[in-house]
């Protein structure tokens, strides 16, 4: 009797209870399981999580070291566009899913794989952003999604079900053994949710946060240093207090965590508005893109155009939002993309600044490429500026002004806003 071949499945794996649970579950239906973990930065023991899945039951493992290109691809571009959502958060669980999510396709490819699988919940932002990449990469890939699938949510109610069924197929927990809240590592920030942080007047205590020290036990001495950028990409990071130098986007970048994460630089707590619309607490901590983002934003005001930065601006919610969403893969973040890139040609130059106890001070900045005139600047040159010149600049853009007030006057003569009224 032939065997029936049985269909490839790549799993977004990382070794955790949930995602050693749907390795099994998949396996008991029939699949050959291909476990997949993308390295972005995370603090893992990568053969560690290898071996369990190998023991789960998973045919084959891929560990793929993606750290370099999630930098390069990803970061650099959202640093250059000024990625900020909500005011406030600068995505670092949202730009790592893109690349982790585009080699699980490129390993479906390479092993003839019909189907995909990830472990992201039914209520948060991963689903999206994972099988958003997934369909717009490869239109004809089947997604299994067990927290969406009817069977695995009647089988698999809570945790505690979860921890019966490993219990009973010998998957070891002991390694699971959950803080009583969730957290997401890479390279560009880890985040803290979910459990006892889910009431929002809770105040996180400090073992909460794991990559940053605290400000009070931050050094009493600032640290300063220079990032230098070239079209709008750091090149290189100088140490002004130890002469430490390093270049090359992971290097560099890695070396801007550690001086964060030692100055307590990058925390943030927030409430923010889930794409499926829900609001979520969640607690932050991005030592190097913190310092990176505001460098970045500084050199732009030396050597920007005002009208490219006022309208790059108007996109830059945009931008974080198509990234927060999951649609790093469409057509209009392509568009987005190319106008960032354009607006970054002549962003060169190189910014210090000044780290301190949770704090980053920009104390300067220079550029090749400067559009600030100091002689045409200062109140005490006249630096080639006719003042004169500016009383028909003002009448000009006065004139709107006085026709839509003639107008208002007429209708509402005895308005709040008359100036008569003023005395």
């Amino acid at each position: 009797m032939i065997e029936k071949k049985k269909e490839k499945v790549i799993l977004a794996y990382s070794g955790g209870l949930d995602t050693s649970v749907i390795l099994k579950w998949l396996v008991n239906k029939g699949f050959d399981v291909i476990a997949y973990c993308a390295d972005v930065g995370q603090d893992d023991d990568f053969e560690a999580v290898k071996q369990k899945a190998l023991k789960t039951g998973a045919s084959k493992v891929y560990i793929e070291d993606i750290k370099e290109e999630f930098v390069v691809d990803y970061i650099f571009p959202a640093v250059q566009g000024n990625a900020i959502y909500e005011g406030r958060y600068l995505l670092g669980t949202s730009l790592a899913r893109p690349p982790t999510a585009k080699r699980q396709i490129e390993i479906a490819w390479k092993e003839g794989a019909k189907y995909v699988s990830h472990g992201a919940t039914g209520k948060g932002n991963d689903q999206v952003r994972f099988e958003l990449t997934f369909l717009a990469l490869d239109p004809d890939i089947t997604i299994i999604s067990p927290w969406k699938d009817p069977e695995f949510l009647e089988t698999f109610k809570g945790r505690s079900d979860l921890l019966a069924y490993a219990k009973e197929h010998g998957i070891d927990v002991t390694a699971s053994k959950k803080k009583p809240y969730s957290e997401d590592d890479n390279l560009l920030h880890i985040s803290h949710e979910a459990g006892v942080l889910e009431d929002p007047d809770y105040r996180p205590p400090e073992h909460v946060f794991s990559k940053t020290v605290s400000p009070k036990d931050a050094p009493d001495k600032d640290t300063t240093i220079q990032i230098h950028f070239k079209d709008g990409k750091p090149i290189k990071v100088v140490n002004l207090d130890d002469g430490t130098q390093k270049e090359g986007a992971l290097a560099l970048f890695t070396y801007l965590n550690e001086l964060g994460a030692a100055n307590a630089i990058g925390r943030l707590d927030m409430v923010e508005n889930r794409f499926i619309g829900i609001k979520s607490r969640g607690v932050y901590e991005t030592p190097g893109g913190t310092i990176l983002w505001e460098a970045h934003r500084d050199l732009e005001g030396l050597a920007m155009d005002k009208e490219v930065m006022h309208l790059r601006d108007t996109l830059a919610p945009k931008f974080a939002d198509l990234i927060y969403n999951g649609f790093w893969y469409s057509p209009e973040m392509d568009f987005l993309l190319c106008a960032i890139e354009k607006s970054q040609e002549a962003i060169d130059g190189i910014v210090t600044l000044t780290l301190y106890k949770g704090n980053v001070m920009v104390v300067g900045r220079s550029s090749p490429t400067s559009l600030y005139d100091q002689d045409l600047s200062s109140m005490e040159v006249e630096g080639g500026y006719d003042a004169t010149d500016a009383k028909g600049f003002i009448n000009i853009n006065s004139i709107r002004l006085k026709a839509h007030h003639m107008v208002l006057h007429k209708k509402k003569p005895y308005g709040w806003r008359n100036p008569k009224h003023f005395g």
